[in-house]
């Protein structure tokens, strides 16, 4: 494939890493992550592979959700830095081919937020229409409440004012009227203040929430976002979180022009994933990956296998749910809102090195792009003592001693046992070549090189064992095929390679060999318990980049 191509569209085949700047690195000793310990560790994340850092929230905030409180929009929490050490956090990224997005939270505010504060003043106040409010409070689905261990209703009552606020998440973060021309001319300078101080887009938080109350067309409001930052930027992002059934999803692209989100995340494939995990058997991850819709042109999807809130799997059935629940979850602390699990997926899996890399490697295989969370590169489990989706965002562990701070005193302590410092951290697992910050490391470089994962027409094949997903991904002349058995047991792989005859090899692209194709295409080996294959079809003695660069 052609370089220019792939640079173009940055987007379509990068790495993105999602991090929390105040459990990443602690620089100053106070016990809490910051601007400058994150700089400090741009390196790791360099040598790992990522070319795009997501910021979770760093704004200035009461901190009663973890950030997503937010009471200036246009500022860096105290706690965290300054402005001064954000702009070196970005001239460092920057240095090192880095780009980086950040969390955009704009469909609520803090209730201490000054906007709230002066709408809530008085019905005459001139921002009392940022906020939604009403004489009486609408009816609530329980289903529909997006904490309902903390909330039964989405209105809280204002005793000023004597009129109720909208609040789809806590009561303590009251829903910005996205209607208002107003606030959605707010929320474009918001944008393009962090622009100019070097952003290359923004991951826009719970996407279906912000565009609630909008009158007449509300993808409008989508696709006026999308040219502002086109405007500003023509290589920015907006990375979306949709968390809805594929034919619904499809219009925060903006349909066929995909003139709205740029790209959004695969909540349905990553949910079939854990089934597949849990069933050891990856046929319902075949069956999205097959329903699933091809985005726009210049538009991508993004692969995970977890993010940084719970493990959602409300998109399964109840039986489904449970079947997830009672292989990785049993425990009901362990689990979350009904819905979901407060766990990150090495504790799930027993520490089982062997599928963490399977794991990692269907992943980073599957067409899109791939999004890791903090910590996934070393194994890192959870603090299930921290309350609700606080047990996954725990301090990263970069030493046997934790390496995180010097004070001991953090708000949400590491793990200890299995998982704590001493056994899972990034000093010994750069030291020790069978370690899975080694495998996502090569995972990555493999990806890097094979652009027809993220590009390519992909076709789910048959691979003649159930517990076997295989699949190819085809552009500009160059195929990529990924094999992977999630079974506990040897599998006999049989493909049929339409267009490839016994003038190609198939050459492996994670361990030094090759494999022959018969005449007839119709491929047959042998692949382990939780194997991993990732194979270039290429002519014999060919470089795998050169077959690579068929097309250019």
């Amino acid at each position: 494939m052609r370089l220019t191509n792939t640079a173009d569209l940055w987007w379509k085949n990068a790495v993105i890493y999602c991090l929390d700047v105040e459990t990443y690195k602690d620089g100053n000793g106070d016990g809490i992550g910051d601007f400058r310990g994150l700089t400090q560790q741009v390196d790791h994340l360099d040598r790992l592979g990522v070319t795009c850092i997501w910021l979770m929230p760093f704004f200035p905030s009461p901190d009663r959700d973890d950030g997503y409180d937010i009471t200036d929009f246009y500022s860096v929490d105290p706690r965290l830095g300054t402005l001064g050490d954000f702009v070196e956090f970005m001239r460092t990224a920057r240095d090192r081919g880095i780009r980086v997005i950040a969390d955009l939270v704009v469909n609520h505010t803090s209730d201490e937020h000054p906007w709230f504060k002066e709408s809530r003043s008085s019905r005459d106040s001139p921002k009392r229409d940022w906020y939604v409010w009403k004489d009486e409070p609408d009816p609530v689905d329980p289903k529909d409440l997006v904490f309902p261990d903390k909330e039964d209703s989405f209105w809280e009552l204002d005793e000023g004012t004597g009129q109720y606020y909208l609040h789809r998440f806590y009561r303590f973060q009251p829903d910005l009227n996205t209607g208002n021309p107003e606030v959605r001319d707010e929320i474009a300078r918001i944008l393009g203040f962090w622009m100019e101080l070097g952003l290359s887009g923004f991951r826009v938080d719970a996407v279906p929430f912000l565009l609630e109350g909008v009158d007449g067309d509300p993808h409008e409001f989508l696709a006026d976002l999308r040219a502002f930052l086109n405007r500003r930027d023509g290589s920015a992002i907006l990375l979306g979180e949709v968390n809805l059934p594929y034919p619904d999803l499809m219009k925060y692209f903006g349909n066929g022009n995909g003139d709205q989100i740029t790209m959004c995340f695969d909540f349905i494939g990553m949910q079939r994933f854990h089934l597949s995990m849990a069933r050891k058997n990856p046929q319902v991850l075949a069956e999205a990956l097959r329903e699933r819709p091809r985005p726009p042109k210049d538009s991508q999807w993004a692969s995970f296998v977890r993010n940084h809130d719970e493990l959602t799997l409300d998109k399964l059935t109840d039986s489904e749910r449970q079947e997830v629940f009672d292989a990785f979850g049993p425990d009901k602390d362990m689990q979350l809102f009904g819905r979901g699990l407060r766990r990150r997926l090495p504790p799930m899996l027993g520490g089982d090195l062997s599928r963490l890399k399977l794991a990692y490697s269907v992943m980073f295989s599957l067409p899109g792009t791939p999004v890791l969370f903090y910590g996934e590169e070393i194994g890192l489990g959870e603090n299930l003592e921290a309350e609700g989706r606080m047990a996954v965002r725990i301090p990263m562990q970069w030493a046997p001693g934790g390496g995180f701070s010097d004070d001991p005193k953090v708000s949400v302590p590491s793990p200890t046992g299995r998982f704590g410092p001493r056994n899972v951290n990034v000093d010994s697992q750069r030291r020790d070549n069978d370690s899975l910050l080694r495998w996502v490391t090569l995972l990555i470089e493999r990806y890097r090189e094979s652009p027809e994962l993220a590009w390519g027409a992909y076709e789910v094949l048959d691979a003649g064992d159930e517990a076997v997903l295989a699949h190819r991904a085809d552009a500009e002349g160059g195929t990529v095929l990924a094999v992977h058995n999630f079974a506990d047991r040897e599998a006999q792989v049989e493909l049929y390679l339409c267009g490839v005859d016994d003038s190609k090899v198939l050459v492996d692209l994670l361990v030094d060999g090759t494999q022959d194709v018969p005449p007839d295409g119709q491929v047959r080996f042998t692949i382990g318990p939780y194997g991993c294959r990732w194979f270039r079809v290429a002519e014999p003695d060919q470089l795998p980049e050169d077959a690579s660069a068929k097309g250019s």
